[in-house]
């Protein structure tokens, strides 16, 4: 589900002004969902606003709640946050990870959201209904984003991966991953300052 400019619109190409009424638009359309109590969450890419459902699983819930553990023990100064808003103030990009990674002395207690360009981890969970915006379009984002390490943790049809893109460098599209490091469920990763064990991950069932 879509509003705002047509999603040929890319972001880059937009004024300023354009971009702060994109980000004001998805502010009061997030506090409308939040009075309602819906379960959904708003997200800018590529000059539109997407609203994207929130539905986790307990398995989803139990990745993402093992990983965030390991990212705060290896690291007592940062703070792995959940489900929180952060935008890029360069594109105007705004994202709500499953897991994002930021230095505590980074947080502006003051700010709705956190600064991209703060982030030194973003963990995304696949779900059946996020796969594209996981697989495709985040990857997509993040680095333009200026995030240095991005996570995908694949869960389904009972086969866990992991991938790790890093590497963020300047292509002939724009910002790119450059090393995308593919892992199974049970090896040990290595994700920026992280080594992550995965033997606790779960797959969701095979008839989901």
């Amino acid at each position: 589900m879509e509003a705002g400019p047509s999603s040929g619109d890319n972001v880059n190409d937009m004024a300023p002004e354009e971009i702060q009424r994109l980000r004001e638009v998805a502010e009061q359309l997030q506090e409308f969902a939040s009075r309602q109590g819906d379960s959904w969450k708003v997200e800018i890419s590529e000059g539109k606003i997407d609203f994207v459902m929130i539905s986790p699983t307990a398995p989803h819930g139990m990745n993402v709640v093992k990983l965030r553990r390991q990212i705060e023990a290896q690291a007592p100064e940062v703070v792995a946050l959940s489900d929180t808003d952060t935008e890029d103030p360069v594109t105007g990009l705004s994202k709500v990870p499953d897991l994002m990674a930021v230095a505590e002395a980074e947080l502006n207690p003051g700010s709705k959201k956190v600064n991209s360009r703060d982030l030194l981890l973003v963990v995304e969970v696949v779900s059946r209904s996020s796969a594209e915006n996981d697989l495709v379009t985040k990857l997509s984002h993040y680095p333009r984003m200026g995030v240095p390490v991005y996570v995908v943790v694949d869960a389904r049809k009972g086969i866990g991966t992991v991938t790790v893109h890093s590497d963020p460098k300047q292509g002939p599209g724009g910002l790119v991953y450059r090393s995308s490091i593919p892992y199974s469920f049970g090896e040990t990763v290595t994700a920026g300052r992280w080594i992550l064990e995965t033997t606790e991950l779960v797959t969701y069932p095979d008839s989901w």
